[in-house]
């Protein structure tokens, strides 16, 4: 028997984000702008199915291959001639689901793997009827051992023997990670963008590290002095910097940037969307943080947005981050509120119960955004975003705190669940105020994270 943490369950919940009312109030500059954007943010994204798990991406062209050819309803009909019962086919769109929610089979919140919950035979059996069956084989024989494997190594996502993860190849350690990371910092590169592969080149360790990229050649030192792709000895062991990983991904995303950047509304956006556009092509960390520097610049726009790898939660080791990216349009009723928590934060904070040792050396006041998302591309949509997360940035130039409106709304706006240890009296007043508590908890922390230098990231 599978231990059912391992399934989705076939009553989860899917909510929608509805956005139709921002976009229809943008102008049609705006919305090319929102749309560029979005295109990129979604190209991007895919990147995040090669970031997760071996066969997540194969995965997903099947289902891709499934969807485009009919409607879940029709082929909810061909699944059941094929033998599926309705609760096998109900949780085979729950799988679907859960894997275009997490980007890949592994949640995105505890890195736990899902498999579906019915018999591997009849999900081959339900490819049967596609038209290109020897195309969609050869798809299936890539990931079916393992999209149902739960192999103690595969149930979570892990470095060496405690898990999967496809940020290092599978012969990486720990001891492999602090080795490539002490070659990084000499060479002052940061590892967000890179991934980690290791084989054996004339009796030495040899490493290649891949640098997410647009172009795949030059190898010199740019302008700003940052090390580009070459071969270099270290610690008696090899080194390779190389470009072009996600090429197509990164060059289709630079592409959209670049159209955007034609409906930017400022010089900020324009000078934030080049940097980004830089950075995508050529993998280039300190053009994304050039970037990012002028998008603290844009000062409340219209549509808002932030793209790039970012987050670095799902790496074991903590240096890489996912792709992420995401287009929103400003909730100025929400917006107006956070706005006065932030004037009152100098005065807050000194009140807090904790040494001034533990605070920033100098407090700069964020830009504190409610929106309601548009497009957000990644492993999972979060009810709030604190951005950029290069410490040098935060703590000399700033950064931004971006609230999910919608999400928020959607999180809250209904209570399925079963409600354990409150009175049945109590129900209704534990969900009228459950929404507007998590918006003050959420707007808290991210105020939290404007004063503390060393408990706080």
């Amino acid at each position: 028997m599978v231990d059912s943490q391992y399934y989705l369950p076939n009553d989860i919940g899917i909510s929608a984000l509805d956005c139709t009312e921002a976009f229809r109030l943008l102008s049609p500059r705006e919305q090319l702008y929102a749309h560029y954007l979005s295109r990129s943010a979604w190209y991007g994204g895919l990147a995040v199915l090669l970031q997760t798990s071996p066969e997540s991406a194969s995965i997903f062209v099947l289902l891709q291959r499934l969807f485009r050819k009919q409607p879940p309803a029709q082929l909810g009909n061909v699944a059941t001639a094929a033998g599926l019962s309705p609760e096998e086919y109900q949780a085979f769109l729950v799988y679907a689901a859960g894997l275009y929610a997490n980007m890949g089979n592994y949640k995105s919140f505890g890195d736990t793997k899902f498999i579906p919950n019915l018999p591997k035979a009849l999900v081959w059996q339900s490819q049967a009827f596609q038209d290109s069956p020897s195309e969609m084989e050869a798809l299936w024989d890539s990931c079916s051992t393992l999209l149902f494997s739960l192999e103690d190594k595969q149930k979570q996502l892990g470095l060496g023997d405690k898990g999967i993860t496809t940020y290092f190849s599978g012969n990486c350690c720990l001891e492999d990670a602090e080795l490539a990371q002490r070659f990084l910092d000499s060479k002052n590169l940061s590892a967000y963008n890179t991934r980690l592969f290791k084989k054996k080149s004339e009796g030495k360790a040899s490493y290649e590290v891949r640098l997410a990229s647009a172009v795949q050649k030059d190898c010199a030192v740019d302008g700003e002095g940052e090390t580009r792709c070459g071969r270099y000895n270290f610690e008696d062991c090899v080194f390779t910097v190389s470009r072009g990983d996600y090429d197509h991904l990164m060059k289709k995303v630079s592409e959209n940037l670049e159209k955007a950047k034609d409906h930017a509304a400022n010089e900020n956006q324009k000078r934030m969307l080049e940097g980004y556009s830089r950075s995508f092509t050529f993998g280039s960390v300190e053009a994304h943080k050039e970037g990012s520097r002028f998008w603290i610049k844009d000062k409340g726009p219209i549509v808002e947005s932030y793209i790039g790898f970012i987050e670095s939660y799902r790496d074991p080791f903590g240096s890489r981050g996912e792709f992420e990216g995401f287009v929103a349009v400003v909730n100025k009723a929400m917006s107006e509120r956070f706005a006065k928590l932030v004037s009152s934060a100098e005065v807050l904070l000194p009140e807090l119960p904790w040494p001034k040792d533990f605070e920033k050396d100098r407090f700069l006041l964020p830009d504190f955004t409610s929106l309601d998302v548009l497009t957000f591309a990644g492993s999972g949509i979060p009810a709030g975003i604190n951005i950029p997360n290069y410490d040098d940035i935060r703590q000399s130039e700033g950064f931004k705190n971006v609230s999910l409106g919608n999400v928020l709304a959607v999180a809250y706006a209904t209570q399925k669940d079963k409600l354990t240890f409150l009175d049945e009296d109590d129900k209704d007043v534990y969900i009228k105020w459950k929404g507007p508590s998590f918006e003050v908890q959420d707007a808290l922390t991210r105020m939290l994270s404007l004063g503390l230098q060393y408990l706080w990231p």
